[in-house]
């Protein structure tokens, strides 16, 4: 009875191949209103002046928070088996266009 019960309150969850290849985003705007808030997944690319949003994303807020507090726990486990990640002081960090390495020609 109990695997039956367990069964039940199971969620199937299908991925696709496309969207199991994922995407490579290096920059967000999060954006909200009192009822939802709104991530742009963006991808910048050095020399590009001009980005577009590869997905947006909009959950409430209340999934927003539990997807912060889901992130939080993963970076802490992540941290403990790697080491701490470092940020630069945002304030002072420009968008880098360039990726800071040397242009090549070919």
């Amino acid at each position: 009875m109990e695997n039956n019960e367990n069964k039940e309150n199971q969620l199937e969850i299908e991925l696709s191949e496309e969207i199991a290849e994922g995407l490579y985003c290096n920059f967000a705007i999060i954006t909200h209103s009192p009822h939802e808030f709104v991530t742009d997944f963006i991808r910048m690319m050095p020399g590009v002046p001009k980005s577009k949003v590869k997905t947006r994303v909009i959950m409430t807020p209340e999934h927003t928070k539990r997807l912060t507090m889901a992130l939080m726990e993963n970076i802490r486990k992540f941290e403990e088996q790697f080491g701490e990640i470092a940020i630069k002081d945002q304030q002072d960090a420009p968008i880098p266009m360039n990726y800071s390495g040397q242009t090549g020609m070919a």
